[in-house]
C-alpha cells in the first residue's frame, strides 16, 4: 500500500523559508511531528492546519493537495 499525499506542508514551508524546527517551536510541538507531517507519514488535525495557516499567514486550503474528480 502506498502512502497518500494529502498535504503540501513541506512545499509551503520551503516557499515561505520556514524550517520544520521554527514551525515546531511556534506550535509548541516536537520537530519530529512536523517532519512526519512533511513526509505525509501522519496528518495534522484540522485545528493544527488552522494554526499552521495562521502562523504562515496563508489560506488553510494552500496546505492541502487539491482533489480532482473526473
Amino acid at each position: 500500500m502506498t502512502k497518500g499525499q494529502y498535504n503540501r506542508l513541506k512545499a509551503v514551508l520551503a516557499e515561505k523559508g520556514v524550517t520544520n524546527k521554527k514551525l515546531a517551536e511556534a506550535l509548541k510541538i516536537a520537530p519530529q511531528t512536523v517532519s512526519r507531517w512533511c513526509t505525509n507519514d501522519i496528518q495534522p488535525s484540522v485545528e493544527k492546519l488552522y494554526e499552521i495557516s495562521k502562523y504562515l499567514k496563508i489560506d488553510v486550503r494552500e496546505l492541502l493537495i487539491p482533489t480532482k474528480w473526473s
